[in-house]
């Protein structure tokens, strides 16, 4: 299994290896680009040394705000995105040890409570919960009974409505198309 989200090697190898990384990514999404948010844990990685629950979770406030900042900015609002980094991860520190796989493998969970572990985390609501349900099923191996129930939508096999659909250049454009008719059906409705 290899995730190709960014169009950067560097930054989906660490995706497909860290699922703190992705998680991560995941919580960047929203008002940047997708390939900018996914892009994130690279940049923090390369700025703070690490990605991993305990190192950002006791990371310096002030510090991780500045890494944020830097030039190009990991997110376009990087104070309070530091700051929900920083929540998950000390949430993931405390909750699950560490292990940001643990949320989908501690205790062989099914798709419903999966769903239900991911809404419980700091900066995840119901749709981003669902669409990250539907990335582990579709591509990062996650088999829990009912996951495609759990995500809704998002669980649809070939469906391009979000991350969890994007393989290639070619499904991240459909992803967008998705994305910009829905925009418009919303503004027009």
């Amino acid at each position: 299994m290899a995730l190709h989200i960014t169009d950067d090697p560097a930054a989906d190898e660490l995706l497909t290896e860290n699922p703190l990384a992705l998680l991560i990514g995941m919580l960047l999404d929203q008002q940047v680009a997708m390939e900018t948010a996914f892009a994130g844990p690279l940049k923090i990685r390369e700025r703070v040394g690490a990605v991993d629950a305990s190192t950002l979770a006791s990371y310096d406030p002030e510090a991780l705000e500045q890494a944020f900042r830097q030039t190009p900015a990991v997110h376009r609002y990087p104070g309070s995105m530091a700051k929900r980094v920083q929540a998950l991860c000390a949430e993931i520190e405390e909750r699950w040890g560490g292990r940001a796989e643990a949320i989908w493998s501690e205790g062989d969970p099914d798709g419903k409570e999966v769903l239900k572990r991911l809404k419980a985390l700091p900066g995840f609501g119901d749709q981003k919960a669902r669409i990250f349900l539907a990335l582990l099923g579709k591509q990062y191996g996650f088999e829990g009974a009912g996951w495609r129930e759990a995500a809704g939508d998002y669980g649809d096999d070939g469906s391009f409505r979000s991350v969890a659909d994007i393989t290639s250049p070619e499904s991240l454009a459909k992803v967008r198309e998705f994305k910009r008719a829905m925009k418009a059906a919303a503004k027009n409705g």
